[in-house]
């Protein structure tokens, strides 16, 4: 971690702060994709959706990724997502029998005030049928469950609505969440993802933050198991020693309402491999 402090204050990040300054999401969207096809005009807009591996400077991972992808890590554990999906018949409380509407979530709901994310809207499915929620809302089931409900919409493109105030104000939370730097590191989401995708750090190649989410739940080789987008989040807190907020936190859920958002147009690749 000291090292990786070094590395950033030595580079100066800079970057960040001309693609942040938007009020408007129409702009801040604009400005956020074209920041990241200027940074990297030799990588199809698509490929994004593969994460580190989309990145040049990953080649050599990219490689390894596709011979993993032969025979994805995730597939058993898709299997069981499956099955507590037909046991329990969730099919019964999603539009389409929950094919093809992934790329919407997450969303504003008017009724409940609130961001709706698929794993909250899977819980209140069983709930509706007089059965227990899902407690852990990072990994095990419920990861399995909401990757194989992502699966379902696998390369529909993202289409998020930020339609009322009330939704506005939810992004803006969570854009503020994105550009703030934290914990003993004093770093943000835009610290490593924009100012310094590509670049390596600490030994790691950083991703890009175009392209995150879209492939989560995701099967890391950190974790040697499915977990979902809160969870990483979690993660990264904790990576710049600031206190992690919980799975399925208002924090959390407005963060990825305003990242998923900037992720317009990109194919779902959920469930995928990652580091």
């Amino acid at each position: 971690m000291k090292s990786l402090l070094i590395t950033l204050t030595a580079m100066g990040i800079l970057v960040g702060a001309s693609i942040g300054v938007h009020a408007d999401p129409a702009q801040d969207l604009q400005a956020f994709q074209d920041f990241f096809r200027n940074k990297f005009p030799d990588v199809p807009f698509d490929e994004f959706s593969n994460g580190l591996f989309a990145l040049p400077a990953a080649k050599e991972q990219r490689a390894q990724w596709e011979q993993v992808m032969k025979l994805p890590p995730y597939e058993f554990a898709l299997e069981r997502g499956q099955a507590f999906w037909e046991e329990n018949n969730l099919a019964s409380c999603f539009k389409n029998a929950g094919r093809n509407i992934a790329q919407r979530y997450p969303y504003w709901d008017e009724r409940t005030n609130m961001v709706r994310t698929i794993e909250l809207d899977i819980n209140e499915c069983l709930k509706r049928k007089g059965q227990s929620p899902i407690e852990n809302m990072k990994n095990g089931t419920m990861a399995e469950v909401a990757a194989y409900m992502k699966s379902l919409s696998r390369g529909q493109r993202v289409q998020i609505s930020i339609s009322t105030p009330a939704a506005r104000d939810a992004y803006e939370e969570g854009r503020a969440f994105f550009w703030a730097r934290r914990g003993q590191l004093n770093l943000s989401c835009a610290t490593c993802h924009v100012d310094n995708a590509g670049k390596r750090l600490g030994g790691k190649i950083v991703s890009a933050a175009l392209g995150h989410g879209v492939g989560y739940p995701a099967y890391r080789s950190e974790w040697s198991e499915l977990g979902t987008l809160h969870w990483r989040y979690a993660a990264c807190n904790l990576q710049v020693r600031a206190a992690p907020f919980k799975a399925q936190s208002r924090q959390y859920r407005r963060l990825q309402y305003y990242q998923t958002y900037l992720q317009q147009g990109l194919p779902l690749t959920a469930p995928s491999q990652r580091p």
